[in-house]
């Protein structure tokens, strides 16, 4: 057995580590790296108009270009070296994000950005453009096919002070007669005092307007409080 052999071994691994493909010209880079700005924007313009989220989503959108960009930029760099790529695992092991993604809506979209980030970097355009065109597609049919269930979808809570025994029963009256849809969610009542949430739909303004005079018609002490859970940040 040729004592050398680990040796020669260990240094074989060593060349291959070392050994790095031909550097990515700067023009298909820079081209790479806008398609890749180009895509995030419009998925970030689809997340603002399409998206469900009750975060701000005008500021999480903000970060999709950035996030795309850089993506881009670090598998464009690793992907021409097998130590590059070995090094990159152990620096992303130390990085942690302080700020929790709280719905899985907004998970969806990250990954999103992520993959175009991928799919550019590693120079796959036709099946980066034509996933995105097909998963773009997919979220404005559906947007379509729900649409008309979260318009004009709001939360209603009606606060009374000196509640009468059928006060529930008269204000739960009056916002069926004046609402496309409603679902009672909470009842509340101590001593005189009585506080209702609704999820409540409306077909139009005005129906929302005539809902909220009939309510302070029905009693003087009445609080209304409507929330748009499109609009919630």
């Amino acid at each position: 057995m040729n004592p050398l052999g680990p040796l020669e071994s260990t240094g074989d691994l060593r060349q291959f580590l070392a050994q790095t493909s031909p550097t990515v010209p700067v023009w298909q880079f820079v081209l790479a790296f806008l398609a890749t700005a180009v895509l995030c924007y419009l998925l970030a313009v689809v997340y603002r108009r399409f998206g469900h989220s009750l975060s701000n989503r005008g500021s999480f959108a903000r970060n999709f270009v950035m996030i795309g960009t850089t993506t881009m930029l670090i598998i464009s760099i690793v992907k021409s070296s097998l130590a590059l790529s070995l090094g990159l695992v152990g620096a992303l092991s130390i990085v942690r994000f302080r700020t929790a993604i709280k719905e899985p809506e907004e998970l969806g979209y990250l990954f999103m950005t992520i993959a175009i980030g991928l799919g550019f970097g590693a120079n796959q355009w036709l099946i980066t453009l034509t996933a995105f065109a097909l998963i773009v597609g997919l979220m404005w049919a559906r947007h379509l096919m729900t649409r008309h269930e979260t318009e004009s979808n709001l939360y209603l809570t009606v606060r009374e002070d000196q509640a009468r025994p059928d006060s529930l029963e008269a204000i739960t009256r009056v916002l069926e007669e004046n609402s496309a849809g409603l679902d009672l969610k909470r009842f509340d009542q101590r001593d005189s005092t009585l506080e209702v949430s609704y999820r409540i739909s409306f077909g139009d303004f005005a129906q929302l307007d005539r809902a909220k005079r009939a309510l302070s018609t029905h009693s003087p002490s009445i609080a209304v409080s409507f929330v748009d859970n499109e609009a919630v940040l």
